[in-house]
C-alpha cells in the first residue's frame, strides 16, 4: 500500500492595508506625504475616520472627537473622506490577492485573510508569494501593505499588526505558540475589555500565560469561551479561510445627527425608518433575525446598546420596529432622555428564512407561498414597488 500524501502545514496570511484611507489620500495629493494628517470632516460634530502615523504620535486615533485630535495636534490637515476611492483601491487590492490564492476572504475594506498553504515551493513560497503581492501593492497603487503568515488566523492578524508599517513577519511551522506568549492578552483578539480586565485581575498579562492556565478552571470563569480561549492563547484556530465570501452577522443603520436631538417623537420616526431599512436588508439577505438591538450614543459620547431576543426569528420591518422602539421605550423609562447624538438600530443571531408557524398565525391568501405572513406578503409587495421606483417611493405606516 502507497505511503499517504503527507498534509501540509496551514499556512495563512493576513495582509493589512497600512492606514489605508491616509494612504489613499496622499496618493491623490502628493503634498500630504510626511505631514500629520487627519481623515474625517472638521467642525464639533467631525469624528476621526483615520489618523496617518505621524498624527498618532500625538494622541490622535480613529473615532476619537476631530475637536479632541485638532487639540492634541492642532499643526494636522484634515481631510474630508474620499469614500469612492477607496473602495476603487479596495477593489484592485483584493483582486490582486485572488491573483496569488484562489482562497482569500475579505474581512473589511482593507484587509483580507489569505490561504498560501501549498503555494509555490515548499520551502519559502509563501513568503516569497507574499513579498511580491506587495511589491505589486506598491508599484501599482502606492501603498503599503503589512502582513503575517502563520500556522492560523489568531497568529496571522497578531503578527500583521507587529508588522506595521510596511513590513513582513512569517512565523516558523510549528511556533505560533511561541510567538504569540510575550504579547499583552489584549493583543489576542477575541479579548475584549471586560475579559482582559478579568484576565488581568487574575494575574494573567499575557498570550503566554493565559496559554498555561488549566482549561478547565477557564471553563469555569468564561463558560463556553474559556476552551476558545484556551486554543486561542496557544495559536490553535480551526476556522478555514473562507474563500466563498463573508457571511453577515449582523445587519444595521445608524445616524449621527448635526444637533444633538431630545424629542422622543422625531427619534421614534427614525427608528422606524431605520427599520425599514433593516427589514429590507435582511429579506434581501435571506435571513430572518433572533435579536434586535438599539444603539444610542449621548451628547457626552457615552454609549448604550440594549438587545432583546425575540421568540421566533423575524423579517418583518413592523416586528424589527415594534422591538426597537419597545427598548427606546424601556430605556427612557430606566434612565430618562439625555440629548441624544446618534441612534442605530441592527439585528444579529441571522438565521436561514425558514419559519414554523405558531396556530395562531394568520395565513397569506390561498395563492400565496405557504409559511408566508400576511405581514411579510406586504413586506414583499413594498421590496418589489421599492425596486422599481426606488427607495424612497413607498414606506409602511409605522407608528
Amino acid at each position: 500500500m502507497p505511503d499517504p500524501v503527507p498534509r501540509l502545514a496551514p499556512r495563512i496570511a493576513h495582509f493589512d492595508l497600512d492606514t489605508f484611507f491616509v494612504a489613499v489620500e496622499r496618493v491623490l495629493d502628493p503634498s500630504l506625504r510626511g505631514k500629520p494628517v487627519l481623515v474625517g470632516h472638521p467642525g464639533r460634530r467631525g469624528v476621526v475616520a483615520a489618523a496617518s502615523y505621524e498624527s498618532r504620535v500625538f494622541g490622535c486615533r480613529s473615532a476619537q472627537p476631530m475637536t479632541q485630535a485638532l487639540r492634541l495636534c492642532p499643526q494636522a490637515v484634515v481631510v474630508p473622506p474620499h469614500f469612492e476611492d477607496y473602495r476603487r483601491v479596495s477593489g484592485e487590492f483584493h483582486a490582486m490577492l485572488r491573483d496569488i490564492s484562489p482562497v482569500v476572504e475579505s474581512v473589511g475594506i482593507d484587509e483580507a485573510y489569505v490561504d498560501l498553504t501549498g503555494i509555490g515551493n515548499p520551502e519559502g513560497g509563501a513568503h516569497a508569494a507574499a513579498e511580491a503581492l506587495r511589491r505589486r501593492v506598491r508599484e501599482e497603487l502606492d501603498v503599503a501593505v503589512s502582513v503575517c503568515i502563520a500556522g492560523s488566523r489568531t497568529t496571522a492578524k497578531v503578527g500583521s499588526d507587529r508588522a506595521k508599517p510596511d513590513g513582513l513577519i512569517e512565523v516558523p511551522v510549528g511556533t505560533d505558540a511561541a510567538f504569540l506568549a510575550p504579547f499583552a492578552i489584549r493583543e489576542l483578539p477575541m479579548v475584549g475589555p471586560k475579559a482582559a480586565e478579568a484576565l488581568l485581575r487574575m494575574g494573567v498579562r499575557t498570550i503566554g500565560q493565559l496559554a498555561a492556565l488549566d482549561e478547565r478552571w477557564l471553563t469555569q470563569q468564561f463558560g463556553r469561551s474559556g476552551p476558545v480561549l484556551s486554543e486561542r492563547a496557544r495559536g490553535l484556530d480551526p476556522t478555514p479561510v473562507n474563500g466563498n465570501g463573508r457571511v453577515a452577522r449582523s445587519i444595521s443603520r445608524e445616524v449621527t445627527f448635526l444637533d444633538d436631538v431630545t424629542d422622543v417623537e422625531e427619534l421614534q420616526r427614525v427608528l422606524a425608518r431605520h427599520a425599514e431599512r433593516v427589514g429590507t436588508d435582511l429579506r434581501e439577505s435571506g435571513k430572518r433575525a433572533r435579536t434586535v438591538t438599539l444603539k444610542l450614543r449621548w451628547e457626552d459620547f457615552t454609549t448604550l446598546a440594549r438587545s432583546h431576543t425575540l421568540e421566533r426569528p423575524v423579517q418583518s420591518t413592523a416586528a424589527i420596529a415594534e422591538a426597537g422602539r419597545a427598548l427606546f421605550e424601556a430605556t427612557v423609562a430606566a434612565g430618562g432622555l439625555r440629548p441624544v447624538r446618534l441612534i442605530g438600530l441592527g439585528v444579529t443571531n441571522l438565521v436561514e428564512d425558514a419559519l414554523q408557524l405558531d396556530f395562531f398565525d394568520a395565513p397569506t391568501a390561498s395563492d400565496s407561498p405557504a409559511g408566508v405572513l400576511r405581514d411579510e406578503e406586504l413586506d414583499r409587495t413594498l421590496d418589489s414597488i421599492r425596486g422599481r421606483f426606488g427607495a424612497g417611493s413607498v414606506q409602511r405606516g409605522l407608528r
